[in-house]
């Protein structure tokens, strides 16, 4: 039997086979040095605001290795999530899990990108029971994103992003399988290091974004473009060799629906993992895995809004005007100082975020709707680890971020050492529960309001 975690009004329950615990739920918020804690310091309703003020000089001789052992589940391991919400266990048979999207009819599309498949898990209504699982594609390259086209109530195709191209399979609402043979879009995006490619359609259909990672930390095997202001960087980038490994990445592309007119949309992310609309303003959202090798708290990762055009540090500067000290870059490139955008909500270095999803379903209480759930899949190069749970990201009234990130789901680190889960991706179902898929142990969860329950 999957557990299942359930929490009262008063108090956090934690129920496993083996028994409970119970705490209650603080509420907080962290700032400053404070907000750089570690693991330990996780639980719901914990609060953080990083501000670009709080950042510490870069200190590349106190990096850090420390990667996780990733285990099953220990007997006495639990999740904790707020009180009046309850988490369970709902599939457990995936290679690695990644995005997952919702198809109109409420079916979930999980992409399992270890075993080059597209699945789909029909849930009953109102429940976490599955009452179908049917592989809708297969033989796919890495994939990662996935998308419905038209973005409207009766799509005919589902778009796939794999490492190296985008393929699109036709679609009719309520299959389980798709309805024809694979259809290549895009036939070559750079493949390898930092390979997740997510893809995300504009409201009216017109655009179609792809997300490509860097092929490198700071491009260390690199040569640079010719100097002459961020307006000359963007309009010539790409420049095939001499722009080398990184040709086409570290940035978001735009085509057609068809595949045609590439185009650069945004540069200089690092590694834009995960993509969405935010429902109420229709603006492209990523969230951004930052470089690695300057200590435990340099650079932040981040969630941003995506502008057109903008140019967001990489690899020359991060969060806004702060320089890479390496060797390679320091002083290279002084004309971009002034030109670096600076995202919406920064997130404690080397999280790893690789899913977000805005709440837009009516089973979670009034005070989540509007809000981002941002999938931290965990740190490695961190002395203090961090990571490995599910972050609410908050907006004001207005739609606006305000900067605040809080703990929503923690629980996956078992010890300094050891972890049992690394969540990857967040849609919201049709039932308004929350679903998201870790690839630690390769399974998806429902998180669900017992006083929403429809």
């Amino acid at each position: 039997m999957s557990p299942r975690i359930v929490v009262s009004a008063v108090a956090i329950c934690l129920f496993t086979t083996s028994g409970f615990a119970t705490e209650s739920s603080p509420k907080r918020l962290l700032t400053g040095e404070e907000a750089f804690g570690g693991w330990e310091q996780d639980a719901p309703g914990v609060r953080r605001l990083i501000e670009p003020s709080d950042l510490p000089s870069p200190s590349p001789s106190t990096s850090a290795q420390n990667f996780p052992d990733v285990v099953s589940k220990p007997a006495e391991a639990t999740l904790r999530v707020p009180a009046g919400f309850s988490v369970e266990q709902i599939a457990s048979n995936f290679e690695a899990p990644r995005i997952i999207r919702r198809a109109p009819n409420g079916d979930l599309f999980i992409v399992d990108s270890a075993a080059n498949q597209v699945r789909i898990l029909r849930m009953s209504d109102g429940s976490g029971k599955i009452v179908e699982d049917s592989v809708f594609a297969d033989g796919l390259n890495q994939p990662y994103g996935i998308a419905f086209y038209p973005p409207d109530n009766n799509p005919e195709w589902l778009y796939v992003a794999n490492t190296d191209s985008v393929v699109r399979f036709p679609y009719k609402t309520g299959g389980l399988k798709a309805a024809g043979e694979a259809e290549t879009v895009v036939e070559v995006l750079p493949a390898g290091h930092h390979w997740a490619r997510d893809i995300v359609f504009s409201n009216d259909g017109e655009t179609m974004w792809i997300a490509v990672g860097s092929a490198s930390n700071v491009a260390e095997q690199v040569t640079f473009p010719p100097k002459g202001g961020v307006e000359t960087f963007i309009e010539n980038h790409p420049l095939g060799e001499m722009w080398g490994t990184e040709e086409n990445r570290a940035m978001v592309l735009a085509f057609d629906p068809d595949g045609t007119d590439q185009r650069t949309f945004a540069t200089g992310l690092r590694n834009c993992s995960g993509m969405t609309l935010q429902p109420a303003t229709a603006d492209l959202w990523c969230v951004v895995n930052e470089r690695d090798g300057l200590g435990d708290n340099v650079p932040p990762e981040y969630a941003t809004v995506v502008e057109e055009g903008a140019f967001y540090g990489w690899p020359w500067y991060y969060i806004g005007s702060n320089e890479d000290p390496r060797e390679h870059l320091k002083g290279e490139r002084p004309d971009l100082l002034d030109k670096v955008a600076l995202p919406n909500v920064l997130i404690q270095a080397h999280s790893a975020p690789l899913g977000i999803a805005f709440y837009d379903g009516a089973m979670f209480p009034e005070e989540y709707r509007g809000d981002a759930f941002v999938a931290l899949h965990g740190s490695w190069n961190r002395g203090k680890r961090t990571g490995y749970k599910i972050v609410r990201v908050l907006f004001d009234e207005d739609s606006q971020p305000t900067g605040e990130y809080e703990d929503f789901l923690t629980g996956f680190v078992h010890s300094a050492e050891e972890v049992w889960g690394r969540p990857v991706g967040l849609a919201v179902g049709q039932d308004g529960a929350l679903y998201f898929s870790e690839d630690g142990n390769g399974t998806v969860w429902r998180v669900s309001y017992a006083q929403g329950e429809m």
